[in-house]
């Protein structure tokens, strides 16, 4: 093992170490460059152990490894850099692991247990290699759903730190191995307080940093064989100590892991192996006279199906794929029977196939084959069971084996593959009881079918055949193999092979509790399939609302899915278009009602095996009060009767209030279920009639023995027509019932249960009247908990074709027998009688009298006070319209007067701007003649400069060349000395010049004032615009005020009122 093994995976959300088995843990090692996983740690993974930190795993194995080597480490006590607490992972080297105790030594001196100078926290037990930790809390436990979830146990974590009254204070004991306990020990006496198996616990986390939670962890653990998971918070004094803690967790984990990997001899079959897991059921049914085959019974005890002699048989094979890849069951080769055990291939013998396919819920490849037992072949087993001593009856018995092989052809699988069942079977007399005790109706194999991928060149063909079989084996002769090679079992397996079935349904419980109302769940999986069918059926559906599908009836015959009941029960009942009864409801909720106490009083007892219903005040007891309620207000004749909260909460697990209260409404007006609340529930003893004599009919012996016990179906048969089945049976058969009656009728209820008896026939007629009341009170709902056994019932229903012919014959029939006794009553006695009827009728038509005669005089009232408003109304719109008139008429004058002043403003600002133009073009012209004069000065000044230089030039020259000049002047061109002749020349030179720069300036004078005056036209320009502009605007804002829209609208409406006069 390489010792760069890691136990866990590092992410960035918190501090956490889990297992994903609680009995395994696998060590996952790293790739060659060391590079630690990227996987998210799924529940899907074989790993054992995911760790989970908030740091780089290699940089606290350095940093460990600096601070081992450190001898002045007990200075840095409390730095949280050397603890890999929040900012680091957990070191997984081997290395480390080793000095781990130095480390815990150094770091933790505060942490002692007896000797401040000796112990540390990092101390093993003597009696066990265990790391011990002092100064923690135990904060307290709770139970939760999802024992491997972070965020649920950092949620325990919070609470139970913030709601923890008693703390109480521990020592933590924690193993170095698997094998070991996690302890939690009394500080002062070191007694053990509780103790926890390393192999129970499955998760453990620490809180965030920079939260209160963050000197805390915690761990959770399965309790009670898995059934319950419970999390423990802790505590710890020293912060920093926390994911010592859980390093010490995840060195247990790692070091079984190495354990493990060293003395395992073969790897387990995971689903990534090459064997693939099949479970084969086999049932056995048989023709039970009346056209149908029923599954025949099994002892409970002895595990043999129970047969008769000459009777047809069916053998249902169901094989369902359980681990591994799927692999695709094309068709079924063959079925093959033969009795006895151990049989060869020579002396199976084929039967007929029927039927073969896939299940409903595309899980299961259902196989059926028919089975003529009056054959030679089968002589063994059609001839009744020689008899021997049974330990349970003192009666006599005895079994044999029979032989069952399906052949499959699998797409991806070269040859077929045989699955081979051998069952026990007994051949009865046809007088013996079959189906008491009973027990599951069906024998279950698993079988491990090992396969070897081919290779290219080995295939046949390009197909998409990938494997080639290698063994099968099934779970008997694995257990088989094992007790031969273990001899001091061998004794104990001795009596027979066959392996025990699985336990009893709980509907087998003898126990006399009768079955909670709302029991069992009902799972939304369904097959895609069967969803494509659903949702194809529903989009025709939508496109024509009035007219159901033509393959509607068969679809819920088989069972609406759960997942769209909401929606199908909606459209089945009409209540896709009932937003007056939503309105109605939601008025209906604010009155009173009569009946409020029974409501109250049935609500805590409705559906109590539920979730959604079973807490008080809840928000399903809420709902379901208020639908109650408002019906008992809908409906003021019939009100509310027990039974109706049953049929409300069925509806109200599938929709909101308001639309489980519009389909509650519709069943009980179109479906006719009021009617059995009505006069006195006459037509509800009119159905019990119907009841008995389709008894009589389709179970004449069943109906028989009834009439001799003096059981009327009034006694057993009063909530399943009241309630619809929905009191005491469970959900999925309930639900499936309800799926019948919105789409058949309430005559579905007949169908049932006539099934119900049916299937109970053989029960009931060995019971006494207290026997067959308590047999419906209790074994009856409890028997179809099994969804199995519950589609079957519902199938049978399905299958028994009740005209409605029929049942309007045998309600004449009832009316019929009714009037008799009517007449055949003493006259006083009827006259009486219906006195009271009529009187009961009289008052109850008085009371509508009155309601409707208030109701009228209400109506009045607020008829007239509507009247007064309107005429009050009419007045106060003529006064305003005779003003709006006048104002129209003002706002006209208004706009001829604004439009005279616009045109005026328009020819001003034309003249304005005709003097303004000219303006400019005069001024233009001026500046143009300053810039010539300009431009005409400059040339003559630059002129007379050359000239002035060149006579300069000629001077300098001239006195240059002259010796008496040259004296006076310097080489510069400078006077040495004045002369009054230079003078006066320089004199007059300095006068022309300044007459220049007059003449200059005078002429810089006249255009500055020509500019002055441009830039006036200018302004005087733009203030014209600016006028104009303005005017402008007043004029389109007199063209839209509010008096010519008012008079637009005036207009219309006098047109319109014009018009009406016409």
């Amino acid at each position: 093992m390489d010792d760069k093994a890691s136990v866990g995976k590092i992410s960035v959300s918190s501090d956490s170490v889990s297992t994903l088995n609680s009995e395994d843990f696998v060590l996952v090692s790293r790739l060659e460059d060391e590079t630690p996983s990227t996987n998210n740690g799924s529940d899907d993974e074989k790993t054992g152990l995911k760790i989970v930190g908030n740091g780089s795993e290699q940089q606290l194995q350095q940093e460990l490894e600096d601070v081992l080597m450190d001898p002045s480490v007990t200075e840095l006590v409390g730095g949280p850099d050397h603890l890999g607490g929040a900012d680091h992972g957990y070191p997984t080297t081997s290395s480390v692991s080793k000095t781990l105790p130095v480390s815990l030594e150094s770091l933790f001196p505060s942490l002692l247990l007896d000797e401040p100078s000796d112990l540390s926290p990092g101390t093993p037990v003597p009696d066990e290699d265990s790391v011990v930790f002092s100064k923690l809390t135990y904060l307290g436990c709770a139970s939760v759903n999802a024992p491997r979830s972070e965020v649920e146990a950092l949620r325990m974590v919070s609470i139970l730190r913030s709601q923890c009254q008693m703390p109480l204070d521990i020592t933590l004991s924690v193993p170095g191995v698997s094998e070991g306990t996690v302890r939690l020990l009394d500080p002062q006496t070191s007694t053990e307080i509780s103790n926890y198996p390393i192999y129970k616990i499955l998760f453990c986390v620490r809180g965030h940093d920079g939260t209160p939670e963050s000197d805390c962890f915690a761990f959770t653990e399965s309790h009670y064989n898995s059934e319950i998971f419970r999390i423990h918070v802790f505590r710890c004094e020293i912060q920093e100590a926390v994911s010592r803690i859980l390093y010490s967790f995840a060195t247990a984990f790692r070091r079984s892991a190495n354990k493990a990997s060293l003395t395992a001899k073969a790897p387990p079959l995971t689903p990534d192996t090459d064997v693939f897991t099949f479970t084969v059921s086999l049932e056995i049914k048989e023709d039970d006279g009346k056209g149908t085959f029923s599954a025949v019974s099994k002892d409970k005890d002895r595990q043999s199906f129970k047969l008769r002699p000459g009777m047809d048989k069916k053998i249902v094979i169901y094989v369902q794929q359980t681990s591994n890849k799927e692999l695709a069951i094309e068709r079924c080769f063959g079925l093959l029977l033969s009795p006895g055990k151990n049989v060869k291939n020579s002396d199976m013998h084929l039967l007929d196939l029927e039927s073969m396919g896939k299940s409903s819920d595309g899980k299961s490849y259902i196989i059926t084959g028919s089975w003529n037992p009056n054959t030679p072949q089968f002589q063994a087993v059609n001839e009744e069971t020689p008899k021997g001593t049974d330990p349970y009856t003192c009666s006599v018995y005895k079994f044999m084996y029979m032989t069952t092989a399906v052949d499959l052809v699998i797409t991806e699988v070269e040859e077929p593959v045989r699955f081979l069942l051998e069952t026990r079977v007994r051949v009865c007399s046809p007088n013996d009881r079959l189906f008491w005790p009973f027990s599951k109706r069906s024998y279950t194999e698993t079988f491990y079918l090992k396969l070897r991928p081919m290779e290219n060149k080995e295939r046949k063909s390009n197909s998409d055949t990938l494997y080639e079989v290698v063994s099968v084996e099934s779970e008997t002769e694995r257990e088989r193999r094992k007790t031969t090679a273990s001899p001091g079992i061998l004794s104990s397996g001795s009596h027979g092979s066959m392996v025990p079935s699985p336990p009893e349904d709980d509907e087998e419980e003898d126990n006399d509790e009768p079955l909670l109302s709302g029991s069992g769940d009902v799972s939304k999986e369904c097959g895609e399939k069967i969803l494509e069918t659903w949702g194809d059926l529903l989009s025709k559906w939508h496109l024509n609302l009035a007219v159901r599908p033509k393959q509607l009836p068969a679809l819920v015959r088989s069972g609406v899915p759960e997942a769209l009941r909401g929606e199908v029960w909606q459209l089945l009942a009409g209540c896709h278009n009932n937003d007056h009864l939503v309105e109605e409801y939601r008025t209906l909720i604010t009155k009173e009602s009569p009946q409020d106490s029974a409501i109250t009083r049935d609500i805590n007892r409705t559906f109590p095996a539920h979730d959604y219903f079973k807490d008080t005040g809840g928000d399903g007891q809420d709902s379901l009060y208020k639908i109650c309620k408002a019906y008992s207000v809908y409906d003021e004749e019939i009100g509310y009767c027990q039974g109706q909260s049953f049929l409300a909460a069925v509806l109200l697990l599938h929709m909101p209030e308001e639309q489980a209260f519009s389909v509650l409404v519709k069943i009980m007006f179109e479906y006719g279920l009021r009617e059995l609340f009505k006069q006195n529930f006459e037509d509800l003893h009119c159905k019990f009639f119907q009841l008995e004599r389709l008894m009589q009919e389709y179970i004449p012996d069943l109906y028989a023995h009834f009439l001799n016990l003096g059981l009327e179906a009034h006694m057993y048969a009063s909530q399943w027509f009241l309630t619809l089945f929905t009191a005491k049976f469970p959900l999925y058969m309930v639900f499936h019932i309800i799926d019948l009656l919105l789409c058949e009728g309430i005559s579905v209820i007949f169908n049932v249960a006539l099934a119900l008896l049916k299937t109970s026939k053989d029960d009931l007629l060995q019971t006494d009247f207290e026997g067959a009341l308590k047999f419906f009170r209790v074994p009856v709902p409890k028997r179809y908990r099994s969804e199995e056994n519950a589609k079957k019932l519902m199938e049978l229903a399905c299958s028994m074709k009740i005209s409605q012919k029929k049942l309007k014959k045998y309600e004449k029939e009832y009316h019929t027998i009714r009037e008799q006794q009517e007449q055949q009553e003493a006259p006083i006695e009827r006259y009486e009688r219906e006195n009271r009827r009529l009187q009961e009728a009289n008052m109850r038509l008085e009371q509508e009298n009155d309601d409707l005669a208030h109701e009228l005089v209400s109506s009045k009232i607020a008829l007239r006070k509507d009247l007064d408003n309107a005429e009050e109304k009419a007045d106060a719109l003529n006064k305003e319209l005779l003003i709006t008139k006048q104002k129209l008429v003002e706002s006209e004058d208004e706009k001829r007067r604004l439009e005279e002043e616009s045109a005026q403003l328009k020819e001003m600002c034309r003249r304005e701007l005709d003097k303004s133009e000219s303006e400019i073009k005069k001024n233009g012209s001026i500046i143009g003649e300053y810039k010539q004069i300009c431009s005409q000065l400059s040339e003559r000044l630059e002129k007379q400069q050359t000239a002035n230089r060149g006579e300069l030039e000629k001077i300098r020259m001239k006195v240059e060349g002259c010796e008496k000049c040259s004296i006076l002047f310097s080489k510069e061109g400078r006077l040495k000395v004045l002369s009054a002749s230079k003078e006066g020349s320089e004199e007059d030179t300095d006068e022309e010049k300044e007459a220049l720069k007059n003449q200059l300036r005078e002429m810089e004078l006249e255009l500055a004032q020509t500019k002055l005056q441009l830039v006036e036209a200018e302004c005087k320009i733009q203030d014209l615009e600016h006028h104009l502009g303005l005017a402008l605007n007043e004029v389109q804002a007199a063209k839209k005020t509010w008096f010519n829209r008012t008079l637009s609208s005036i207009k219309t409406v006098t047109g319109a009122q014009g018009k009406e006069s016409v």
